[in-house]
Parts: structure tokens; sequence; C-alpha cells
């Protein structure tokens, strides 16, 4: 569980995030909602414990996270702007982080690399701004950790690559009890996926923990993608399958569902 009381972060004459309270329970998805510069990124670098709080409290399991490499190694933080080493491979990143985390999966690493179609022995230098999100979410997912930290990951991706990394966020969630905060400034990349949201207005969460409660949506979107059959072919094609074996086009974003109800209505 993450928790935080009265967290309060200012530069110089900026306040950056004000007096926030939220409580995040485990196994379940927290939205950070809000425009740019409402503080989301901030929250998330105190959470992380890369950066100190000037007032308040961020407990983590019940233990303080700031300068703790215990908790650390539990959390995996996925900024906007992902540092990678110069001139360094995807390969080179996963054994940097197979040492820091105790429960790195290179093996998964590699199969994840192939299913998405990137080439790990490749510089990272070359890579597109979405193949470099790509990566990062790659790394995150390999790293076995409890909590995963992810700012602005829907953005860069399209439509349909938004789509299987839900999907595969939903499988952790189910398979080892992953419990990811998403922050964001559009709703629709998040509401489908989220359980509560915090939304942020002025540096403040003016509210906190709307309840979604899309835990029927996430079983779906972690089942509906045809996992079984080639990768490939669920690019290129963008097949899914429905629960009922009935299978529903969004005609904008090739989003598979069930029922006008549990997604957009630009079904077709």
């Amino acid at each position: 569980m993450i928790e935080t009381m009265n967290l309060t972060k200012s530069f110089d004459d900026c306040m950056a995030v004000n007096h926030v309270s939220i409580t995040m329970n485990d196994k379940e998805v927290f939205g950070l909602l809000g425009t740019n510069g409402a503080g989301k990124s901030t929250l998330l670098r105190m959470l992380a414990g890369v950066m100190q709080q000037d007032e308040g409290t961020i407990c983590i399991d019940r233990k303080p996270v700031y300068d703790n490499a215990e908790i650390k190694r539990n959390i995996f933080f996925i900024p906007n702007d992902f540092y990678f080493f110069p001139n360094a491979t995807g390969r080179e990143m996963s054994k940097y982080f197979a040492e820091m985390y105790p429960d790195y999966s290179e093996y998964r690493f590699g199969k994840m690399m192939k299913d998405f179609g990137l080439d790990p022995e490749r510089r990272i230098s070359a890579f597109s701004k979405g193949m470099k999100k790509q990566l990062s979410l790659i790394l995150g997912l390999c790293s076995g950790t409890k909590y995963m930290l992810c700012d602005e990951t829907f953005d860069g991706l399209d439509p349909v690559m938004r789509q299987a990394v839900k999907s595969l966020i939903a499988k952790d969630m189910e398979d080892r009890g992953l419990t990811p905060v998403i922050s964001s400034h559009n709703l629709r990349e998040i509401e489908d996926i989220c359980d509560h949201i915090g939304c942020f207005l002025s540096k403040v969460c003016i509210i906190n923990a709307i309840s979604y409660k899309c835990t029927v949506q996430r079983e779906r979107i972690s089942s509906c993608v045809v996992w079984d059959t080639c990768f490939d072919k669920f690019f290129i094609d963008r097949k899914f399958c429905c629960h009922d074996g009935i299978v529903r086009w969004c005609k904008y974003c090739f989003y598979a569902i069930r029922n006008q109800r549990l997604s957009c209505q630009n079904y077709i």
C-alpha cells in the first residue's frame, strides 16, 4: 500500500505539490489525472524516492521510501523522459537492471523484445520515441517489482500498442499482484484500466480516488487479445476476441469491446 499525508513540494517560489493525501491500495491501478504542470510528475518522483518532500510523509508498505534501498527494490519508476545510457543497446540496459532488481527476468525481456519486434542488440539512440516507450515498459514489466510508477506511459504509443501494453499490465496484476500508478492528462487513456483516479488541479488533489471499479473491464482487457496466436498477426490484423465470442471494433482505435456500456460509443 502507498500512503501520502499532507505531501508538499516546492521549487523556490513555485509550489509543485500542495498538501496531497492519497491512499493507493495493493493490486489496484491508481491513475493520476491533471493538466500539464499540475504536479503529477513531481508526485511520482517523490513516491519513487528520487526526490525528497518538503513536508508530509510517504509510506510504502508502512515504511518511508526516501533513502530506503529495501523499499526501492520493489519500485520501478518509468519517467516520461526515461534515461538510457549513451550508445547502450536494449540488451545492455536489461543486464544493468538485472543487477538492480533481484526478481528481474532476462528470459522474459528477450521474449517481449521479440514479441514487440524490437532488436535488443540495436543502439537505443536509433529507436523512435514510441520504440523507446515500449522498451522502458518492457524493462519495467521484466523487473518483477511490486509497484510500477508510470509517468505519461501511453504518450507516444499508437492505439493498438496502447491496448497491448494495458493487456500486459493487467496480466501482471493477475499473475503476480503488480500495483501500477499511472499518470496522464488524458482521461480516455486511463479510464478503462484504473480502479481509482486522483484528479489534480493547481497542485492540489481536488478529488481523491474516484471509484471507477473497472475490475470487469481489466479482466476483459487482459484476456481479449488472442495471445496464443502469432503476435505479428495481432498487430497486422488487429484481431481481438471477446468473452462472448463476438468481435466488436472501435472505428477510431480498433478497441475491442463487449458492449457499449463498457467502452466508447464508436463501436461498429
